[in-house]
């Protein structure tokens, strides 16, 4: 199956955000190479919250080239064979912490936001990954920081989307 048919897949099985997720399927229809950064009208990307529920607590990073704390993802590379194994990678490479576990149930979130020419949209499909007692995490050269965060501290340093996403998170767990 191709990464491409994977999403749809995902999303057609991903039960909220209704019309968000149709607007996912129907640029996946419209768009065959709507997986790749290479598609200008815009794109999927995978992210996953490393979340440490023993110490209520989430990792976040602070994004290089926008300078906001954000999970841990990215675009989806042609060696992924799905949209989760392309966000345990992501969060795996940008945490530095082996041993990711992703929450069962599917994707826990959706978030479309749109990002600077020459491409139009992220359409982000959001996992969460528990982090394996011990972590320890290593800075990736994609991130200016990276730091641990109690629950109640993520909507002072992080936007809307990263508390929905946590939100949503604790509800599935």
């Amino acid at each position: 199956m191709s990464l491409h048919d994977d999403a749809v897949l995902v999303l057609k099985e991903y039960g909220d955000q209704e019309e968000l997720r149709q607007a996912y399927l129907d640029h996946l229809q419209a768009h065959p190479d709507g997986m790749w950064k290479a598609c200008e009208a815009g794109h999927l990307t995978a992210s996953a919250l490393v979340i440490d529920p023993s110490r209520g607590r989430v990792l976040l990073t602070l994004h290089k080239k926008i300078r906001m704390w954000l999970q841990m993802g990215g675009h989806c590379e042609p060696e992924d064979t799905s949209l989760k194994v392309a966000a345990l990678r992501e969060a795996t490479e940008e945490s530095g912490i082996a041993g990711l576990t992703l929450v069962t149930g599917g994707p826990v979130r959706l978030d479309r936001h749109p990002i600077p020419a020459p491409c139009h949209w992220h359409f982000d499909v959001q996992y969460a990954a528990v982090a394996p007692p011990g972590a320890v995490q290593a800075i990736s050269d994609e991130s200016l920081d990276l730091r641990w965060f109690a629950y109640d501290e993520v909507p002072g340093v992080a936007d809307e989307s990263v508390v929905r996403l946590l939100e949503a998170t604790r509800a599935r767990l």
